[in-house]
């Protein structure tokens, strides 16, 4: 009874500081009309002033894009006896409506599959039934583009593309490739495994006869051009989490070069890895990529890869001097952007305990941005975003709040009782099959410089 009722005075004592956390509390706050920030907001200055303190209205957007990478994940079939394994379970128009974010104003217009000519377990997932859907392909993200209303509100209409990442940080350690690869030309170099999965493409997957490069290229190719004919701003903001964050990045340089100025670019990841050397870095900041990169203190995931000895010599022990060298060495590698760090030690609602996964998990991420105000200040009263989130995926939630572990599930585990009596594989409608990307006429070839290179490199026959 003694402990029990200190677990609830526990929580009482934390709601009572954090009131908007109720059961009968708002998860966001009233949206605001942000079209003559939408530049500074987007990243035009860097986010120079605006993460510290994080202004209110760029912490609503990192939120958001945040919520759009998570989608990549709640919708994505990561079980291995399912013959859809590595597909999406929903349609690209009820995309939203089944995770609940049309609040956000946007609609899916592009799904993008992606497959690897190099072995990187859990990075692709892979269906074990003989009747899958596809043994080369997964399902890699997706297109959105804000509503009439919603591009209102902005000032512009914003295009989203979104990646899906990994969610097993160990992997990373154990898997990621430390060779990188020359990207383009001149001395931009970027990971060899990252690069396969953006630009590879075969012919024996009826999902991937055009890389993924290709497949989103062409569709920010007509979305941009169809709005500039009306005469409408356009912004594009790519977003991932993870592997996913590195996806942003080679998409975020293609399509910075293919649209030179006309369209503002901008990446806004979550535990992203260093994707390429300091040449690469150069490059994104020479033709106006905007990086905002999130980041949680303890996980391990945006440390890698490179050299951890190599990293502290250059950046702690020899200064300016060592990062000039590092500069001239084309294999080390480099972060790119503004970095936005939280820490997860700062939230009373999380286990402190070490756990990789929880570190690495989006939804603490978010969970942390929500709640972030300063680097020297404690998670602010009024966050919103409900706590619940957080066990979803994880069990890093504090036991008093009596949220279950891992919470998110199909029911019966997907399975569904059929009418002989036995307990099967439900065979998905039609609407919700995976549906291969259109083969038009005009789906030609990447004559891009940025992937011209790798991407010839990286077809499978």
């Amino acid at each position: 009874m003694g402990v029990h009722s200190s677990s609830m005075r526990k929580v009482s004592s934390i709601i009572q500081d954090m009131p908007y956390q109720r059961l009968d509390a708002p998860t966001m706050s009233m949206k605001e009309n942000i079209s003559s920030r939408w530049r500074e907001l987007h990243g035009s200055n860097y986010w120079e002033n605006l993460l510290e303190p994080l202004d209110p209205s760029l912490r609503r957007e990192i939120v958001k894009y945040g919520e759009f990478a998570q989608a990549a994940y709640d919708s994505f079939d990561f079980d291995t006896n399912s013959k859809y394994c590595g597909s999406n379970y929903y349609r690209k128009d009820g995309l939203f409506d089944k995770l609940h974010l049309t609040r956000h104003g946007y609609k899916v217009t592009k799904y993008i599959y992606a497959m690897s000519d190099i072995i990187m377990p859990r990075w692709l997932e892979t269906s074990l039934a003989d009747s899958a859907w596809s043994k080369e392909s997964n399902w890699m993200g997706y297109v959105a583009v804000s509503t009439d209303d919603e591009s209102e509100r902005l000032g512009r209409r914003d295009i989203v593309v979104a990646w899906r990442g990994t969610i097993a940080p160990a992997e990373w350690v154990q898997n990621v490739k430390v060779q990188l690869t020359p990207l383009g030309e001149g001395n931009v170099k970027v990971e060899q495994g990252f690069l396969s999965v953006y630009t590879t493409k075969g012919k024996s997957s009826k999902y991937n006869k055009k890389s993924a490069s290709q497949q989103v290229m062409k569709e920010l190719k007509n979305l941009v051009s169809s709005f500039k004919e009306k005469g409408e701003e356009v912004s594009i903001t790519i977003t991932g989490h993870s592997l996913g964050g590195a996806l942003a990045l080679l998409n975020a340089h293609e399509a910075a070069i293919t649209f030179t100025n006309d369209v503002p670019v901008s990446a806004i990841t979550f535990a992203g890895p260093r994707v390429g050397n300091f040449a690469f870095r150069d490059k994104l900041d020479k033709i106006g990529v905007k990086v905002l990169r999130v980041v949680n203190k303890p996980d391990i995931v945006p440390k890698v890869p490179g050299f951890g000895l190599m990293d502290a010599m250059i950046h702690n022990k020899l200064g300016k001097l060592g990062r000039s060298i590092a500069q001239k060495l084309h294999w080390t590698y480099a972060h790119v952007g503004a970095e936005l760090e939280v820490d997860i030690s700062k939230s009373p609602f999380v286990k402190q305990e070490f756990n990789l996964g929880g570190f690495h998990s989006l939804e603490i991420y978010l969970h942390l941005v929500d709640g972030y105000h300063s680097s020297k200040s404690e998670l602010r009263k009024d966050a919103k975003r409900d706590i619940a989130l957080i066990n979803k995926s994880t069990g890093m939630l504090i036991d008093e709040m009596k949220i279950p572990e891992n919470w998110r599930q199909l029911s019966n585990k997907g399975l569904v009782y059929n009418k002989y009596g036995r307990w099967v594989e439900p065979t998905r409608v039609e609407d919700d099959l995976p549906s291969p990307p259109s083969e038009s006429s005009d789906d030609d070839e990447s004559n891009d410089s940025s992937t011209e290179g790798a991407s010839q490199q990286n077809q499978m026959n």
